[in-house]
């Protein structure tokens, strides 16, 4: 099975992208790693995101045994080395076929997708300045996509190519 997994800050666009591209390819499962952890207040600590782990590698191993799946994509914040080895490993032991990318943006790029967002209760100026702050973090990751000025469909072609 096929897994796409779409990383970067939040506002970037990984949601927007990762349904994009389940939408264009019928038989793939779309997943938010949000959902996964999605515990009133939220407590992002490393009990937590392991946990979250578990369940998208659950839900990602469900989906492989379906016959009608044949592929899932993945979006989710993984700042974390730690967290992001995990689900490496887990989709390694799934013996997933692992197509791993990076999103970022610019500062004002990112600022201009916030401002649009405006379902998302994360839409706040504290969380604003800290996905800001993710940014160096995560242009330096591997296989990363300056979506910068790039349509969804352009980006969504660049992932699944």
């Amino acid at each position: 099975m096929k897994v796409i997994i779409i990383n970067g800050p939040m506002g970037v666009g990984k949601t927007t992208i990762g349904k994009a591209i389940a939408e264009r390819n019928p038989g793939t499962a779309f997943i938010d790693g949000d959902w996964c952890m999605d515990i009133h207040p939220f407590v992002g600590n490393p009990e937590t995101r392991a946990m979250a782990v578990d369940n998208i590698l659950h839900m990602i191993g469900n989906y492989k045994r379906c016959s009608e799946c044949s592929m899932v994509v993945l979006a989710w914040l993984m700042d974390d080395p730690q967290v992001y080895r995990s689900m490496i490993d887990g989709l390694t032991t799934l013996q997933a076929d692992v197509n791993s990318v990076t999103l970022v943006c610019s500062r004002e790029c990112l600022a201009e997708r916030w401002e649009k967002d405006h379902q998302c209760e994360w839409r706040t100026d504290q969380w604003f300045n800290a996905s800001i702050a993710s940014l160096s973090y995560f242009e330096s990751a591997e296989n990363v996509i300056d979506t910068t000025g790039l349509t969804v469909e352009q980006i969504a072609d660049m992932i699944t190519e």
